[in-house]
C-alpha cells in the first residue's frame, strides 16, 4: 500500500463545500465580520488580536501604505507603462523595492531595538541602553534604523501619531520606549538631531505587539501593497509613466 501523503497545515483548506481559515468557517464566521488587517495580523500571529491591537496595527498599514513619488511607485508606474497587460508585474515590481532606504526600515528598526533590548537584559534606563546603542553603531559605523528622513527633516508627523495611539490602547513597549530614547540621546553621539521616521516608528509598534522582526518588512510590503495599486489605478487613469520615461531619456547623456 502506497505511503499515506500529509502536509499539515494552520492556515486553513477547502473541501467541495466549505472553506475553513484559522479554524473558522471562512463563509459564516469570517467574512462581514472580521476587517482584512485584523486577519492579516491572525494569520501572521497564530491569535486573534484585541481591538486594541488591531487598532495599531491598522495605524502601521495606513501609515506604511503611500509616501508619494517613492522610487517603489515609480517603479510600478513605468513597469505598467512597458507591460500594461501585467498589473501583477507592475505591483510586484514596486514591492522589490522594498529594501533598507525604503519600506525595509521598519523591520531594520524593529530588529535593532529587539537585539539591543536583549543585549541589555532588564532595562531600568533606556536613554542609557539608547545610549550605548548609538554610541556603538557609530563606531562600528552602522547607521541607527529609523533615524533620519529625505524629505520630514525635523519631525515626520506619523511618528508621534503612532505612539499616541500605542499610549491609548496601554501597548506603548519596550520596543517604543527605546525607539524614544534613541531619539532623545542620539545629538550628543552624532553631534545632529535627526527625526525619528515613519517607518521606524512602525517597526517599534510592530514588535511591541509581539509579532515576530523577521516578518515586518512583509507588513510594510502589505501595506505598501495597496497605496501602489492606488498608483496604477491613477496611472490608468492620468498617465505619467510616459512623461517620466521621456524627462529621463530625453536628459540622457552619454558619458564615455
Amino acid at each position: 500500500m502506497a505511503e499515506e501523503l500529509s502536509f499539515p497545515t494552520g492556515i486553513g483548506t477547502s473541501d467541495p463545500t466549505t472553506i475553513s481559515l484559522l479554524g473558522q468557517d471562512l463563509a459564516a464566521d469570517l467574512m462581514g465580520t472580521v476587517g482584512f488587517g485584523e486577519l492579516a495580523y491572525w494569520l501572521v500571529a497564530g491569535r486573534r488580536p484585541t481591538p486594541g491591537e488591531v487598532r495599531v496595527f491598522e495605524a502601521v498599514l495606513v501609515a506604511l501604505a503611500d509616501h508619494g513619488f517613492t522610487p517603489t511607485a515609480i517603479a510600478a508606474r513605468l513597469t505598467y507603462l512597458s507591460a500594461p497587460e501585467s498589473l501583477q508585474g507592475a505591483l510586484a515590481a514596486g514591492l522589490l523595492g522594498g529594501g533598507s532606504r525604503f519600506l525595509g526600515v521598519t523591520e531594520d528598526c524593529g530588529r535593532f531595538l529587539a537585539d539591543t533590548l536583549t543585549q541589555a537584559g532588564e532595562v531600568t534606563d533606556y536613554d542609557a541602553v539608547a545610549l550605548d546603542a548609538v554610541t556603538r553603531a557609530k563606531q562600528e559605523r552602522r547607521l541607527v534604523p529609523g533615524l533620519g528622513h529625505p524629505v520630514h527633516k525635523e519631525q515626520d508627523p506619523r511618528t508621534p501619531v503612532l505612539i499616541r495611539i500605542a499610549t491609548e490602547e496601554g501597548l506603548h513597549g519596550p520596543h517604543l520606549r527605546l525607539f524614544e530614547a534613541i531619539g532623545r540621546v542620539h545629538p550628543q553621539v552624532l553631534g545632529r538631531t535627526l527625526p525619528l521616521n515613519g517607518a521606524g516608528v512602525c517597526g517599534a509598534a510592530l514588535a511591541d505587539l509581539g509579532l515576530p522582526v523577521e516578518m515586518l518588512r512583509g507588513f510594510a510590503l502589505l501595506a505598501r501593497a495597496a497605496g501602489l495599486l492606488g498608483h496604477l489605478a491613477e496611472e490608468r487613469r492620468r498617465p505619467l509613466g510616459m512623461d517620466i520615461y521621456r524627462t529621463v531619456d530625453r536628459n540622457a547623456v552619454y558619458e564615455p
